[in-house]
């Protein structure tokens, strides 16, 4: 009941959104000369023509447009709030905030010479220095050009204030400085799932020409990375309007918000914070460099896409600095690169799950057959060695899988052949683009035949199928690749569309687009083949032969699988350590992979020690509130000899229907009623 109170609290205040950006955009539109006046302007009484004067008598001039042109009207864009990002639970992942910019209002009519606009802007820095406490610097040249050609705006002179420096500029109740309330893009939690998110920056420069009908009174922010560059269409909203009108004297007569900017859709991720932040925490205790992706394997939703080490958006809001940026470019560790679903990486031994389900699910090797498990082997006259220096004897596949026996799975590729390995690997996903919507996305590679004959002008030697089988050579995965497909393997054979965004809404709750839970494939893997390979990933967590112990959880038999790949120059060499699988190995709830990025050089990472830890610090947060199961009397492999339940398998092209609205974004804040210009005094001279 609880949870239910909370989202539908969510919901409501979701739906109070509209109101709450109405009251923003009026509270803009408030002048200073009372509260009758901006009540009518909140109402949308248009603005009135700046009266004539009175009907000329004998022997005075009729005014003509040469006595009346310095009256006009500008009519003005107001650019619109984004819309906001956020988590399957309604969670903000990126808000618009209302921004304080500090300006000096010029009084009208604009009749400062040029000498004496300089002096004059410099009076009031000057003035705001004392009451902001730092140093505020003008440009005189600039002062002069926004005069010449704006002159009916404020002239802006310190940007984004603080929320005490706001206080302190209310306090002194300067008329000769103004807040100019302004949107920015804000994102609440930092750099948590920054490259996913990624940043909305500002489109093109303050303007300082003429001031033209249209023009916008501050630049607008387009999406340049991430979901804010995939939905920027989404997340623009409509621009405003406001009319500023002056009369036959020059001075300002009137202004008003005449059409409203309408704030943009919102996007409602797949992602949970909470186990975003998990991922992102183990990262942080464990790595460098890597990535964590979680996904449910029951439908393809992104749960977690971490990458290491990560990337805060706000610091590029409202523009980062070249310094700042080259700082970024130059950094080692690749902070601008998300290695989630950007880098690819060779698989090492985690392949050899999908090794094992060609071989089995094919009947190309039997569940209790046995292979040798030799220090080595020769292969096409190369010597192709164990990672063991010891003879492990005669092994089935669970027990090869659990010790990662490489010579038993040279055996077992030449005997399956290549194009049964790499069609089960295009099958569970591997080598192809997931698909989500966000730029860039590697597609990785499976070495197939073609491949060879195109890259290399020849086909697959039986050194290249030694490789191929135990993850080596010019295959390369990504981390969520990885994390699909073993999402495919634990649900049963359901190659699931895999999902980043769920629905795009409107600011009123209302669904504007859905994305569907779609199959893209399915594979009939038999009971036998199943079977053989759950009990040889449970092994790999729990036996004492086991390579993944680190990522044991109490009561929690998860099913996984350890990696080890090199890649790159001799002189220059990196490890991705990887572990990668599913649980809990009854029902799976989460499908993962953790991928390690170690330093060049250094032969001591492997996947057990560095990349299973990963994992096993989020598994053990998630399953820390569920009870403990008892295992009886019955052994390990006595639990995974229980055939899987499967998931029902959806047709390929077959689509869920979701029509309900998914928990609504949190509404954004809302300022205090605030004058977007405020009026000066006439003795602003």
């Amino acid at each position: 009941m609880a949870a239910k109170r909370a989202n539908l609290a969510d919901a409501q205040m979701f739906r109070s959104a509209p109101v709450a950006f109405v009251a923003l955009i009026f509270s803009l539109a408030a002048l200073a000369q009372g509260p009758d006046d901006a009540l009518i302007r909140a109402k949308g009484v248009a603005v009135a023509e700046p009266k004539s004067s009175a009907a000329p008598t004998e022997g005075t001039m009729a005014p003509t447009w040469e006595t009346q042109k310095r009256a006009r009207t500008y009519l003005l864009g107001i650019s619109a709030p984004r819309g906001q990002i956020v988590d399957r639970n309604g969670q903000p992942l990126a808000q618009t905030r209302v921004s304080y910019n500090l300006a000096v209002p010029f009084p009208t009519p604009l009749e400062l010479r040029d000498h004496e606009v300089g002096p004059f802007v410099q009076r009031q820095a000057a003035a705001a220095q004392s009451i902001l406490g730092r140093a505020v610097t003008v440009s005189p040249e600039q002062a002069l050009k926004h005069y010449k050609n704006r002159g009916v705006l404020p002239f802006v002179i310190a940007q984004d204030l603080k929320p005490g420096e706001v206080e302190a500029v209310k306090r002194a109740s300067s008329q000769q400085l103004v807040l100019q309330p302004t949107y920015q893009r804000f994102y609440p939690n930092g750099a948590l799932a920054g490259h996913v998110v990624g940043y909305a920056g500002r489109t093109g420069r303050i303007a300082d020409g003429v001031l033209q009908n249209n023009d916008l009174l501050w630049p607008g922010a387009e999406g340049r990375e991430g979901l804010e560059q995939a939905f920027d269409d989404q997340l623009q909203g409509k621009v405003g309007q406001l009319n500023i009108s002056f009369d036959a004297s020059g001075k300002k007569a009137s202004e008003q918000i005449s059409i409203p900017p309408q704030p943009g859709y919102n996007v409602v991720t797949t992602l949970d914070e909470n186990i975003q932040r998990l991922s992102e925490d183990s990262l942080a205790k464990g790595c460098k460099r890597g990535a964590i992706v979680i996904l449910d394997p029951n439908n393809g939703d992104l749960l977690a896409l971490a990458s290491w080490p990560p990337l805060n958006p706000n610091a590029f809001i409202p523009s980062i600095s070249v310094d700042d940026f080259r700082a970024l470019q130059e950094d080692k560790s690749i902070p601008l690169l998300p290695r989630a679903f950007r880098s690819a990486y060779p698989p090492g031994s985690t392949f050899k799950v999908f090794v094992g389900l060609a071989a089995l699910n094919s009947g190309k090797v039997g569940t209790n057959e046995n292979f040798s498990c030799p220090p080595s082997l020769e292969i096409g006259g190369l010597t192709f060695r164990n990672w063991k220096k010891a003879d492990a004897g005669s092994l089935n596949f669970a027990e090869a899988l659990t010790q990662s026996c490489n010579t038993w799975f040279y055996q077992c590729g030449m005997r399956v052949g290549p194009k049964l390995i790499t069609d089960y690997a295009a099958r569970v996903g591997l080598g192809q683009r997931t698909g989500i919507p966000l730029n860039a996305e590697a597609e990785g590679r499976v070495m197939t035949d073609e491949y060879m004959v195109r890259v290399y002008k020849r086909h697959l030697f039986g050194g290249d199928v030694a490789n191929l089988s135990i993850g080596q050579g010019d295959t390369l995965i990504t981390p969520l690749q990885m994390a699909q497909a073993m999402g495919t393997v634990g649900n049963g054979g359901t190659l699931y569309q895999t999902r980043l965004v769920s629905q795009v809404q409107s600011i009123d709750g209302q669904i504007v687009t859905a994305y569907n839970v779609r199959a893209r494939g399915q594979i009939d893997i038999n009971d036998d083949a199943i079977r053989e390979i759950r009990r040889g990933m449970i092994s790999v967590v729990e036996s004492r032969n086991g390579t993944a112990g680190k990522a044991q959880v109490d009561g929690v038999h998860i099913e996984g699988k350890t990696g080890t790949a090199q890649w790159g120059p001799k002189n220059n060499e990196r490890t991705a350590a990887w572990f990668a699988g599913y649980a809990p190995a009854e029902k799976p709830r989460y499908a993962f992979a953790a991928l390690y990025e170690g330093d060049a050089n250094n032969a001591d990472i492997h996947g057990g020690t560095f990349a299973a830890p990963l994992i096993g610090r989020v598994m053990k947060e998630l399953f820390k509130d569920e009870p403990k199961k008892k295992r009886g009397k019955k052994s390990d492999d006595d639990l995974a000899d229980a055939a899987p339940a499967p998931t029902p398998a959806a047709a390929p092209d077959a689509e869920s229907t979701e029509t309900t609205p998914l928990p609504a974004p949190r509404a954004t804040p809302i300022p205090a009623r605030r004058p977007l210009f405020p009026a000066p005094r006439p003795n602003a001279h």
